[in-house]
């Protein structure tokens, strides 16, 4: 991945409502072997991080100037140095005004990844640890913790500049339990949700268990395409990437790549040809399956405890909401009787 420009600056503030203080960087970071690392294992913190939010600039504005200061960089207008002084100087005023924050920290990185350009933005927090000096001493050390990344963002520059329709090309860290004290940090970033994530990848798997009952798959089968959706979409995840429904679809039946991507939008749920896979909601998507004696039960994972209850004592399974297919079935044929 090469590296464009980075910059770092400090910014020292407690979680008591006291000042924060800027410490400014002038100059960018050199190029070297330590900074290539340093974003590499960046980004892989970065897309193992489950709840992401998914959206795009608020309009250019007072509130949210960052897009306009991104802008005048990109054409060249103002130097990255200087685009990073304003950025940071702003989030130092947010910092002041959310009594809960902390400091930390915050590295600018413009890098490429293929042939795809990247702005990372990351709040970066120290964890004290030890080491073995030269003389065999034993010292204190500090160093950056990236398992305590809470606050960053990640933003595809060359899909703002080459899509401005579209409405996922930030990405950004969410705080967990519906924590507000990362809200600021958005607010820094400018942006707004336009995509839900978890709600399409949810609305994804929906419609793929859709599409292995209406194809009436053998139980094999419906497993290793099980298996093939999960192994995609976690390896988009881990990558940073979204997931392609075309792509997807020529996964699932290389005979026919196009059977699952018809199956999408003749039965219009919804979605874009182009989605953000959510690692939780994908986690929750595993499949039971078993056959026995002219028995087949199949259903997903997250279904238990709840349209699916199961009795270890008594080795029973009690279903809920039977597909109307099923019901219609038993029906007739409990008229025969």
């Amino acid at each position: 991945m090469p590296i464009r420009h980075a910059v770092v600056h400090y910014i020292d503030k407690k979680p008591d409502g006291s000042p924060a203080v800027l410490h400014a960087r002038d100059t960018e970071l050199p190029s070297s072997d330590a900074l290539e690392n340093l974003l590499a294992d960046l980004n892989d913190a970065y897309n193992s991080k489950a709840g992401k939010g998914w959206g795009f600039f608020h309009g250019e504005s007072g509130a949210y100037p960052l897009s306009g200061w991104l802008k005048k960089y990109l054409d060249d207008q103002s130097t990255y140095v200087e685009f990073c002084r304003d950025s940071v100087e702003h989030l130092q005023k947010l910092m002041e005004e959310s009594n809960l924050s902390t400091g930390g920290h915050v590295l600018f990185v413009h890098y490429q990844q293929g042939l795809t350009d990247y702005l990372m933005i990351a709040l970066l927090r120290h964890s004290a640890s030890v080491a073995v000096s030269a003389e065999l001493d034993v010292t204190p050390l500090q160093h950056l913790d990236l398992s305590q990344l809470h606050l960053a963002a990640r933003i595809c520059l060359s899909e703002w500049r080459n899509n401005p329709a579209s409405r996922q090309y930030i990405s950004y860290l969410k705080a967990k339990n519906g924590r507000r004290v990362s809200e600021y940090f958005r607010d820094f970033v400018g942006c707004q949700e336009g995509i839900d994530g978890a709600g399409e990848t949810r609305t994804l798997l929906k419609a793929f268990s859709d599409y292995i009952e209406s194809e009436d798959l053998p139980e094999e089968s419906a497993r290793e395409k099980t298996q093939d959706l999960v192994a995609y979409a976690t390896s988009q995840t881990k990558m940073g990437e979204p997931i392609s429904l075309e792509e997807l679809s020529t996964l699932l039946d290389e005979d026919r790549p196009k059977s699952f991507y018809d199956h999408i939008r003749n039965a219009d749920y919804g979605l874009s040809p182009v989605i953000p896979a959510d690692k939780r909601a994908l986690n929750q998507f595993r499949r039971f399956t078993g056959r026995v004696e002219g028995l087949s039960i199949s259903f997903e994972a997250h279904l238990l405890g709840d349209k699916v209850e199961y009795d270890q004592e008594a080795g029973t399974l009690l279903i809920r909401n039977l597909p109307t297919v099923l019901v219609d079935q038993l029906k007739r044929n409990a008229s025969k009787d």
